[in-house]
């Protein structure tokens, strides 16, 4: 498999990234949704968040990374059997999830780091808060935080169900591309 896409087929480079992303990206959802409703005195309450703000400066790391990548290795051509809606759809749909992505990582940033403090990813290195102590910025921040992450979960499912369709019902590539499988044999389609 090549590393990086062609006009038919999607890297390695882009798969994985695509997959280590969705992945991430569901898990820190999950974790969430348990960090709130944590108590002071449960063991998670001071692992959990540390956790879930960690990864998600490195999703911030891996998306800047991704985004950039598209540009030097820009995705397959859709497949000439999608029809023009669904090549509009696929694309405004790919570009929101970057946007919300982006939004939610910079409102997590914004809601740890209103109060002056930076973010200690996993003892590595901290990143420093831009903001200094902003009253009322960390209540802004968590509402859009909460918002956008909704809305991911929403959207990616949408795009799931989309590939989903178009895997079973459509019988085309399209799911085939981003697993790295070779295209289906026209002449073998049951």
């Amino acid at each position: 498999m090549q590393l990086r896409n062609d006009s038919q087929r999607f890297g390695i480079i882009t798969i994985a990234l695509h997959w280590l992303v969705a992945m991430t990206v569901v898990g820190m959802f999950a974790l969430g949704l348990y960090m709130v409703d944590l108590t002071y005195y449960h063991d998670w309450y001071r692992s959990a968040p540390h956790l879930h703000r960690s990864v998600g400066i490195l999703l911030f790391l891996v998306m800047t990374f991704r985004l950039l990548w598209r540009l030097v290795s820009p995705p397959p051509q859709a497949l000439p059997t999608h029809q023009p809606w669904e090549r509009v759809s696929a694309h405004l749909t790919h570009w929101a999830l970057y946007l919300l992505l982006f939004t939610a990582m910079i409102s997590g940033y914004l809601i740890t780091s209103a109060d002056g403090s930076a973010i200690d990813v996993f003892n590595w290195f901290a990143v420093p808060s831009i903001t200094g102590d902003q009253k009322g910025l960390e209540d802004t921040a968590g509402d859009i935080h909460e918002i956008a992450t909704w809305a991911i979960i929403i959207l990616a499912g949408v795009h799931a169900l989309a590939a989903l369709k178009h895997h079973l019902l459509d019988r085309d590539d399209t799911l085939r591309r981003m697993l790295g499988m070779a295209p289906r044999d026209p002449d073998n389609l049951s």
